[in-house]
C-alpha cells in the first residue's frame, strides 16, 4: 500500500514546515512544488494529499478532480484541506462539491491535531486497500472456481448425451439421463450466476450485442425453465407478437433476464399453478410481463427481491433454494441494455407480475429459419474433427459423441500431440481446450494458424474460462469461436454446418 502523504502548498513556508512535522512523526511525505510535480506524484500513488486553500486556484482543484475521476470506484483519494475560514470561500465550496473524500481543517492547526488526523486517514486508507485486495482475491477465486467446476461438468453432460444416442428407447436410462441433465443445467446456471456477480461488482461485464429475435430468446428461456415447471405441473402460457420482433442486444444476457424471472415465477407458484408470459412491441419499446398466480408479495417485500443474495420463503413456507441473485442480475442486465425490470403484486397469495422493458430495434419482419446441414458434404465425406483436452474423459466423451452424430472425430490430450495430429492429417474442425499444462490452448492455436492451409480449419476454443479477457485472447490467438463448458452438442453442430454451408456456396461460385 502507498502510505506517503503528498504536500502541495506552492507559496510560503507551509509545505516545508508540514514536511518537517510529518518527518518527526515518522510519516512518509513528499513535497510537490508545482502542479506537474503533483500530477506525477499522484500517478505514482499516494495515501492522501495535504494542501491549502490558496493552492486550489488556479488549476489545483481541477487536477485533483481529474485524478479522483480516474480512480476506481473502490475508493476516493483522501484530501486534507487547510482553510482560513472553513467552507466560507467560493473555492472551498467548489472543493467540497467536487471532491469526494475531503476533510477541512481550519488554520492555524495544532501539530498534534494534524498528526492525529493524518494517522486516522492513513488507517482508513489501509482498510480500503485491504477491502480492495479481499475483493480482488474473491473475484479471482470465483473465476477459478467456475473454471474448475465447468471442467468436470463437460464430460458429465457429454456422457449423458451419449446415453441418449446409445439407448434411445430404454426408459430407465431416460429417467437417469433426465435427472443428470437437470442437475447439470442447475449447477451450470449457479456457476454462471456466481461469476456474473463477481464481474458486475468489478465492472468487468461488457455486453456483446448482436441481432436477436424475441422468439428465439423466449424459446431458449422456456427450455431452461420447462423441466422445473413440468415437475410441479405448472402450465406456462405464451402470448408473443404474431410478427417477429428484433433486438440489438446480447443474446445470452437476454435469455438470462427472462429465464431468471420465469424460473422465479415457477419456484414461487404452487403445484398445478399457472404462469403467463406476454410480450407486446410498443413503438420503440418491447414490454414483456411474466405473471404468476403464486404466493405474491406485500409492498415491503417488492424492493427487497432485487437485492443481491436476498432470499424469500417458498409456497410451503420453507427457505427457498438458489443463491438469491437471479432477480438482481436480471435487473442489472436489463439496465445495461437501456431497459428496466419492475415487480408488482396485489398482496400475499395473489400472485406477482414482473415487467421487463427493453428497446426494440425492429419488428414486423419475417423470421428466417436457420437450416442445419448434414455432417457429410456433397461428396459424401464426413467432417474431420480433432478434439484436444488434457482432461481425457472430456476429450474422449466429446469425440465419441461427435462420432455418433456423424463426424469423423479423434482425440489427443496436449498441444504437442495436437500439432503432430494436424501435420499428419489437417482436420476440418479443431476443438481445443485452453488451460492445458505445457503448451496451452492459446499457444497451440497460434502455432496451428501458422501452418500452410490452416486458415480453412474451424478452430473452436472449449474452456471453463468465460471472462471477457479470455474471449479477447482467443480471438487474438486465431480461434473462430469461444465456447464455455459444458457446451451443448447442437452449438458445435451449428457452427460446423454454418462453416460447411459457406464453403459449399463459395465453391459453387
Amino acid at each position: 500500500m502507498e502510505a506517503r502523504i503528498l504536500i502541495y502548498a506552492p507559496t510560503g513556508q507551509d509545505a516545508p514546515l508540514a514536511a518537517k512535522v510529518l518527518t518527526m512523526a515518522a510519516i512518509d511525505s513528499h513535497v510537490c512544488a508545482t502542479l506537474p510535480d503533483l500530477a506525477q506524484a499522484l500517478a505514482q500513488g499516494a495515501g492522501a494529499v495535504l494542501t491549502v486553500e490558496e493552492a486550489l486556484a488556479p488549476g489545483g482543484l481541477q487536477l485533483l478532480r481529474d485524478h479522483v475521476a480516474r480512480q476506481s470506484d473502490w475508493s476516493d483519494l483522501p484530501i486534507i484541506l487547510l482553510t482560513h475560514n472553513g467552507a466560507d470561500s467560493p473555492v472551498v465550496r467548489q472543493a467540497v462539491a467536487g471532491l469526494g473524500n475531503l476533510s477541512l481543517m481550519e488554520r492555524p492547526v495544532r501539530t498534534l491535531t494534524l498528526i492525529t488526523a493524518l494517522h486516522a486517514t492513513l488507517r482508513a486508507r489501509h482498510k480500503q486497500y485491504q477491502v480492495r485486495e479481499a475483493t480482488r482475491r474473491k473475484d479471482e477465486f470465483l473465476a477459478s472456481l467456475g473454471h474448475e467446476l465447468r471442467n468436470p461438468l463437460a464430460p458429465i453432460r457429454t456422457s449423458v448425451s451419449l446415453l441418449t444416442h446409445l439407448y434411445p428407447d430404454a426408459a430407465p436410462v431416460a429417467r437417469i439421463r433426465d435427472m443428470v441433465e437437470r442437475q447439470v443445467r442447475l449447477l451450470t446456471r449457479l456457476v454462471d450466476d456466481l461469476l456474473d456477480v463477481a464481474r458486475i461488482t468489478s465492472g468487468k461485464i461488457t455486453l456483446q450485442p448482436q441481432l436477436a429475435s424475441l422468439a428465439a430468446v423466449m424459446s431458449h428461456a422456456g427450455e431452461l425453465c420447462q423441466q422445473a415447471a413440468d415437475a410441479k405441473r405448472i402450465h406456462i402460457a405464451w402470448q408473443l407478437p404474431p410478427s417477429e420482433v428484433m433486438l440489438s442486444a446480447d443474446y445470452a444476457r437476454l435469455v438470462q433476464i427472462y429465464a431468471n424471472i420465469l424460473s422465479n415465477a415457477v419456484k414461487f407458484t404452487p403445484q398445478g399453478g399457472h404462469v403467463l408470459v406476454r410480450a407486446v412491441a410498443d413503438g420503440c419499446q418491447l414490454v414483456v410481463s411474466i405473471r404468476d398466480d403464486g404466493i405474491g408479495m406485500d409492498a415491503e417485500t417488492i424492493p427487497r427481491v432485487f437485492r443481491m443474495f436476498e432470499q424469500s420463503n417458498t409456497v410451503n413456507g420453507q427457505f427457498s433454494s438458489g443463491l438469491g441473485i437471479g432477480l438482481s442480475l436480471a435487473r442489472q442486465f436489463a439496465e445495461m441494455h437501456g431497459g428496466s425490470v419492475d415487480a408488482s403484486s396485489d398482496g400475499a397469495g395473489l400472485g406477482t407480475e414482473f415487467t421487463i422493458r427493453l428497446p426494440v430495434l425492429d419488428h414486423g419482419g419475417a423470421r428466417d429459419a436457420v437450416p442445419l446441414a448434414q455432417q457429410a458434404g456433397s461428396d459424401g465425406r464426413k467432417m474431420q474433427v480433432l478434439v484436444v483436452d488434457d482432461n481425457q474423459d472430456a476429450a474422449d466423451s466429446l469425440a465419441a459423441l461427435l462420432e455418433l452424430d456423424g463426424f469423423d472425430a479423434r482425440a489427443v490430450y496436449d498441444g504437442v500431440a495436437a500439432l503432430a495430429a494436424v501435420d499428419a492429417q489437417a482436420p476440418d474442425m479443431l476443438i481445443l481446450d485452453l488451460g492445458m499444462p505445457g503448451m496451452d490452448g492459446y499457444e497451440t492455436a497460434r502455432a496451428i494458424r501458422q501452418k500452410p492451409g490452416a486458415e480453412r480449419i474451424l478452430l473452436l476454443a472449449l474452456t471453463g474460462w468465460g471472462q471477457s479477457d479470455a474471449r479477447r485472447r482467443t480471438l487474438e490467438s486465431g480461434f473462430d469461436h469461444h465456447l464455455v463448458k459444458p457446451v451443448e452438442l447442437e452449438q458445435i453442430v451449428r457452427l460446423a454446418c454454418a462453416r460447411r454451408n459457406r464453403e459449399q456456396v463459395q465453391a459453387a461460385r
